[in-house]
């Protein structure tokens, strides 16, 4: 490629939110961008960055000439630890603006290199997460390019962040005292939301739940869509079967709204592309669960995974495991090394004994290959959006036990909207999980769930699909937005 074709190549820096189901999520939309011709910077803070390297090895992020990868402070403490930094601590770091100096000295640099060398394009825009969209869209403007706020969440979500300040407009939050947790306050159902109907105030953003007007997590919450409507476009990993409804609200909301999802069926069209490499992962994936897997027939194994953020109690886990076990299915279970509230995920070594045979326990792993599986037939999950839309695309039922933030919103549309999974109870009782688990892989509701999320399945792939309604979307974003 000669440097006049450099120059005119567009540049996109894409900045996920530091955690990581938003990373996973921005990587994919920047890999698709590079394959329509885009330049690349993807903007990890430093402590991500690094611990990308250790999980996927220290050359894994060399990227391609026209995908390069780039790091900025993110403001906190130290840590050494292979876990998710605390989240009210990241939030509090982007409302103080502590990440706008550095992106703004980042896309200097970039800017200046475009000038000085002949292999890097100067920026013309910016994919910013919508969490961060408090520093990056006056980033944007202070250098004069278009900016695309990527909400990594379900468009029900989505509303959900943009009515919390109509909530406390209206006296419903924050919460008066602590009894609003267990007096049915939180079943008080809100009916004025655009586009959706029979939501509760329990299913909206979990931050809302506090007593507390200055509670960090809560402001944040109303902020990151405070000026969505400034930026160029909105997109949402969805598409318009799914959530018809809400999106028709929000469109007349937002001037410019695009689903484009799911991400992963459009990178399936690609298969050569140079980027399959780049894995998105910040712990080590253990792959040895996909040959454990091989073992099993076909429809069989509950796989379980809550995620990269959510934390149990040690209770809680061990009524989850005698669940399982009670159930006799066999099940594949992620316990990450930071799952259990400030101890060791350490299970009863009866429990040991009893589900040897039929289970696999691991620290993290491929969960795409793994929804994909023919042996797993259903699938027990917190409802994290990246984990419902791998469900979904994989055609595996869920059973929802969501823990904080859009993964009550996500359950709610699961199970009510799209009568694709069932919800366990908040406090979890053995009895229950082996219920709910016998009734996802072998009873009549699970068997109706299976043929709905098949029927999800095939209007995803559609939507992704040459003429389909995401693809079209993603064609319109790049040509009318960030190729302006």
């Amino acid at each position: 490629m000669d440097s006049t074709e450099v120059a005119t190549k567009p540049h996109a820096v894409c900045i996920p939110f530091p955690a990581q189901g938003h990373i996973k999520a921005t990587l994919k939309f920047a890999k698709l961008l590079h394959h329509r011709g885009f330049h690349i910077t993807f903007v990890n803070t430093e402590f991500n960055h690094e611990r990308f390297l250790e999980s996927l090895g220290p050359n894994s992020l060399d990227g391609l000439p026209d995908f390069q990868f780039e790091a900025i402070p993110d403001s906190l403490p130290d840590s050494d630890e292979d876990a998710t930094q605390d989240v009210t601590l990241l939030c509090e770091s982007v409302r103080k603006q502590n990440f706008l100096a550095p992106f703004l000295a980042l896309l200097a640099k970039l800017n200046n290199d475009a000038m000085s060398t002949s292999s890097n394009p100067p920026v013309t825009c910016i994919v910013s997460d919508g969490g961060m969209s408090t520093f990056t869209i006056t980033a944007a403007e202070e250098i004069g390019v278009p900016i695309v706020l990527f909400y990594t969440i379900a468009a029900c979500s989505f509303m959900g962040f943009k009515q919390i300040r109509a909530v406390v407009e209206k006296g419903l939050a924050p919460l008066k005292d602590e009894s609003c947790f267990t007096n049915g306050y939180l079943d008080t159902v809100i009916d004025w939301i655009p586009g959706m109907r029979d939501i509760r105030l329990r299913d909206l953003p979990t931050f809302l739940q506090t007593t507390n007007p200055d509670d960090i997590v809560f402001n944040f919450s109303m902020e990151v869509t405070d000026r969505a409507h400034e930026a160029s476009a909105v997109v949402l990993h969805t598409f318009d079967a799914l959530e018809s409804d809400v999106l028709d609200a929000l469109s007349s909301m937002l001037p410019h709204v695009y689903t484009i999802g799911p991400l992963q069926l459009h990178l399936n069209e690609i298969p050569e592309h140079p980027l399959k490499m780049v894995g998105y992962s910040l712990w080590k994936e253990e792959t040895e669960c996909l040959e454990w897997l091989n073992t099993k027939t076909p429809n069989s194994v509950v796989y379980v995974n809550f995620g990269s953020i959510a934390v149990v109690t040690l209770e809680q886990l061990v009524e989850f495991g005698w669940g399982l076990a009670n159930s006799k299915l066999p099940f594949f279970w992620v316990i990450r090394p930071d799952l259990v509230i400030g101890e060791s995920a350490i299970l009863p070594p009866e429990f040991v004994a009893e589900t040897k045979e039929r289970s696999l326990i691991a620290g993290w792993c491929p969960q795409e290959q793994v929804l994909n599986h023919p042996s797993v037939g259903g699938f027990l999950t917190h409802s994290g959006w990246n984990s419902t839309v791998e469900s979904l695309t994989a055609g595996v039922p869920m059973l929802c036990w969501p823990f904080f933030a859009d993964q009550q919103m996500d359950c709610r549309y699961t199970c009510n909207e799209w009568g694709i999974g069932m919800e366990i109870s908040n406090d979890v009782k053995r009895d229950e999980v082996e219920k709910l688990v016998k009734e996802l892989m072998e009873g009549e509701k699970g068997k109706k769930m299976k043929n709905k999320v098949m029927e999800w399945k095939k209007l995803a792939e559609e939507a992704t699909g040459p003429h389909g309604s995401s693809s079209t979307n993603l064609d319109n974003l790049v040509n009318q937005v960030l190729l302006r």
